[in-house]
């Protein structure tokens, strides 16, 4: 439901769903459970469309810590949250933190996805 309230644009529906599934996960999940981070970063995702990159970034981190801890280093998860967080950095301008972000979400992909992946 979450996604397509923000897909409607309807950020505040988006939340409230994506905050009510964070909740039951909170409740039922170890608080490292990457399912958690999944959550964090769909709600960092409404925060970025709506252009509320300081709240964004705070779940994003948050996301990020969890895929840290409960992922292998090279796992694509964990790039494709590097590089959430780098895309962020860039909108705000602050490319000197986006940059080494963004190299290590590619350096990531390229050592755990075949040549053939798109």
């Amino acid at each position: 439901m979450g996604r397509v309230y923000t897909d409607m644009g309807e950020y505040s529906k988006a939340l409230e769903y994506f905050k009510k599934s964070l909740k039951i996960r909170e409740i039922s999940l170890p608080p490292s459970h990457p399912d958690l981070a999944i959550s964090y970063n769909n709600i960092g995702n409404v925060y970025n469309s709506m252009g509320e990159y300081s709240k964004a970034l705070e779940f994003y981190e948050k996301s990020n810590k969890i895929l840290e801890i409960s992922l292998p280093a090279n796992h694509p998860n964990l790039a494709s949250s590097y590089n959430n967080i780098g895309q962020l950095y860039e909108k705000m301008g602050e490319y000197s933190k986006a940059l080494p972000l963004l190299e290590k979400s590619l350096t990531i992909k390229q050592k755990s996805l075949p040549s053939t992946h798109p």
